[in-house]
């Protein structure tokens, strides 16, 4: 089976390397030598690490390999994440969202079929972005999403052609292989109690940096714990992460951890933490993954979806309702009763890898031949 793959891939996201590392997998492990071509921004590198063909994604080269390798296929897969939105500048056809559904009529124009892919829909609130849901979302042959909430949110956009069948992030299949060689890469003695932290930047509700900064510095005045900060996307995560470290008082305890891992080795080091706090829906996955306690700051409906199934909403905030004495106390307790924590958490993770190796089973189903 040839298989095309477009999302938001070669750009240096670990949540989206995470979820292209996860089809590509699961898509090897169920299907008889699936033929493989990954749209990405670094092609060379993705073929490489993938050991799948590759062509540029982005439309000022390769256009033509473009064209060849969707007429050759038997199915593009969109997906997974939150491509289908316009948070970003949606201009005419600039931006994110017109991107991903040009890519979707491409494919259509050249008679393959199309499923969307464990996505998370969403925002789209402009009437150009509406107007393009309607015209070209619909067109795709089958849809599976990460959450109810983006299945009433793709219906509430007038998507109701495709049939639509909620599951899970991939990511929660993501097939990891143990090495420590992010652990390593730090001055750690394995005494530590880690939390890791998780930061990007988010313009709405800015106080979450100084919040957790003084929620930090209590842990470590309180507990002894050794933050270490899990840069996922190096570019924009590193300032974050300075940012909250000078402010905090005792940011001499703090880490930074390198920004150029992999997804695996993210995964791995985040198995040796005692809790993660923070923004980042993967290292929270992640952490979930690894059974580890966790704490979010909800930016994003995806995040807030992914708590409630994970179990750990009623410790989570939203962005803009942080209350400082009550993160301290939730965070100390997830802490303190980690076990009564992992038991709410391990077979919540076992439904959603259940749910996730869905995505996989339906595409099996609807368009193997």
């Amino acid at each position: 089976m040839k298989i095309v793959l477009s999302g938001f891939y070669g750009l240096g996201n670990t949540g989206d390397e995470a979820i292209l590392k996860s089809i590509i997998d699961n898509l090897r492990a169920e299907l008889d030598s699936p033929d493989i071509t990954v749209f990405s921004l670094s092609p060379e590198e993705t073929a490489k690490e993938y050991n799948v063909k590759s062509v540029y994604r982005a439309w000022r080269r390769e256009n033509k390999e473009k064209v060849k390798a969707l007429r050759g296929a038997d199915l593009l897969v969109s997906g997974g994440g939150g491509l289908l939105q316009d948070t970003y500048p949606t201009k005419f056809l600039f931006g994110p969202l017109p991107y991903y559904l040009l890519i979707v009529l491409l494919a259509k124009l050249c008679g393959t079929k199309v499923m969307f892919f464990s996505q998370g829909i969403g925002p789209v609130t402009s009437k150009w972005g509406k107007f393009l849901m309607r015209l070209l979302a619909n067109r795709a042959d089958f849809v599976t999403v990460r959450d109810q909430y983006s299945k009433d949110y793709l219906h509430s956009l007038g998507v109701t052609r495709p049939e639509t069948v909620v599951t899970a992030d991939i990511v929660f299949a993501f097939k990891a292989d143990e090495e420590d060689r992010a652990y390593n890469s730090l001055p750690l003695t394995g005494e530590e109690k880690i939390v890791a932290v998780t930061i990007r930047p988010w313009f709405d509700h800015p106080d979450y940096i100084e919040k957790t900064a003084h929620l930090l510095d209590e842990l470590i005045e309180q507990r002894g714990v050794t933050p270490v900060f899990v840069p996922m996307e190096g570019k924009y995560d590193v300032p974050a992460s300075k940012e909250v470290m000078a402010k905090m008082k005792h940011a001499d305890k703090a880490m930074l951890l390198g920004s150029d891992f992999t997804p695996n080795e993210f995964l791995n080091f985040i198995r040796h933490a005692e809790l993660t706090v923070g923004l980042r829906l993967h290292a929270l996955i992640f952490s979930a993954l690894s059974n580890v306690p966790h704490l979010g700051f909800s930016y994003d409906k995806k995040v807030e979806s992914f708590l409630k199934r994970s179990g750990m909403w009623d410790y989570s905030f939203r962005l803009g309702e942080i209350d400082e004495t009550k993160l301290l106390e939730n965070a100390l307790y997830l802490l303190d009763n980690k076990e009564q924590a992992q038991a709410i958490i391990a077979p919540n993770v076992q439904t959603l890898h259940d749910e996730a190796m869905r995505n996989v089973e339906l595409l099996k189903e609807k368009f193997e031949k």
